[in-house]
């Protein structure tokens, strides 16, 4: 069984006219938010063969803080596919990930993510900025995981945490 964790990225700066959509920062909040996801996944004693996220500087931005506040030593990898991806790309990515891996994080953007969560899951869940969802996966491999049985085990969003 594998285990696929979906985080859409932590909040953002606004768009500023003339600057470019994939170099946006997160904010102040943004940067609570994903500290405290890094500190559910520390709590949790969570553990990740391999982090993937989207280049974007915002994704980029929420996956170093939650992999330093979790005290994580996941290898992170970029995959410039993630970016602005419909959840048919985001399946191709993940299966892409070694046979040995058994937990996976994904760092992304939606509305592919919830997209994603609803296609493996057949559950519409809305995914606000630094929600942080667990699938269980009845694959083997993950080559394997768009025909298999997946199921949300849960679904958290930062809010809910105490402190913020």
């Amino acid at each position: 069984m594998k285990a696929l964790f979906l985080l859409r990225h932590a909040r953002a700066e606004n768009v500023v006219a003339g600057s470019s959509d994939h170099a946006r920062v997160l904010n102040e909040r943004g940067q609570e938010e994903s500290r405290a996801i890094g500190g559910l996944i520390k709590e949790q004693a969570l553990k990740f063969d391999l982090v993937l996220c989207s280049p974007a500087a915002r994704a980029r931005e929420t996956a170093e803080l939650v992999i330093a506040a979790a005290g994580l030593t996941s290898s992170l990898r970029e995959d410039k596919r993630i970016y602005e991806a419909p959840p048919f790309r985001l399946l191709e990515v993940i299966s892409e990930i070694e046979v040995n891996a058994n937990a996976a994080l994904l760092i992304g953007h939606n509305p592919g993510i919830e997209e994603l969560l609803k296609l493996l899951t057949g559950r519409a869940e809305h995914v606000s900025t630094a929600t942080l969802a667990r699938i269980n996966l009845t694959a083997d491999e993950w080559r394997k995981v768009a025909d298999a049985a997946a199921s949300l085990a849960w679904i958290v969003t930062p809010s809910e945490l105490a402190g913020l």
